[in-house]
């Protein structure tokens, strides 16, 4: 008998009885029956999940490290910001408000005539409003000699409140000692919020 007629005359409710290499080809091609059918149906389908989950994972990962690095930074940003309020509000108390304007336009002069100088002309003009602050520009002609004036701007300088010195022109007079200066000193106070 041959291999043909072996499997011509096999019982098929008795798959027990079968020839050994009969047995082992049948149950080699139901592995790969299954295989393929596993593979067709359930892990091609499970492979594009996993794939899809993959990617969502790998977006994930992303947006975390994103996140972590802003969160690492902010410990460092919120110590700067408190810095930065702090300067702030420490500038906002070098501007005179109202009330000590009068007595700042007191002090300038007062520092112009401690240094020795002559006044031709001392006019606080008109404010100059900006979002924060309003700006006090004041004309100041004054005579002396280099060092009085090299003194006077030193003491405006070293004033507590923040003033400012533009415009600045020198001209000689008849002597060495003898100069005339003309310039434009700037105050600047906090604007109030009943003002804005």
């Amino acid at each position: 008998m041959s291999f043909i007629d072996d499997l011509k005359n096999l019982d098929q409710s008795n798959p027990g009885a079968w020839p050994l290499p009969i047995q082992l080809a049948a149950a080699a091609v139901l592995c790969i029956v299954v295989i393929v059918a596993g593979w067709k149906f359930g892990w091609s389908l499970q492979i594009e999940e996993l794939t899809g989950i993959e990617t969502k994972e790998q977006e994930h990962k992303a947006t975390f490290e994103t996140k972590q690095k802003k969160v690492a930074n902010l410990v460092p940003l919120r110590a700067q910001m408190k810095e930065m309020e702090q300067s702030f509000g420490d500038m906002l108390r070098q501007l005179p408000d109202k009330t000590e304007v009068a007595g700042l336009l007191v002090d300038i002069s007062q520092t112009g005539l401690s240094a020795g100088l002559e006044f031709e002309l001392f006019q606080p003009r008109g404010e100059v409003p900006t979002e924060f602050y309003a700006e006090l520009p004041i004309s100041i002609k004054i005579k002396g000699s280099y060092h009085q004036m090299g003194e006077f701007v030193s003491g405006i300088a070293a004033l507590p409140r923040i003033v400012t010195t533009h415009d600045i022109r020198i001209q000689k007079g008849q002597s060495v000692n003898d100069l005339s200066m003309s310039a434009t000193a700037k105050t600047y106070r906090a604007i109030e919020e009943d003002e804005g």
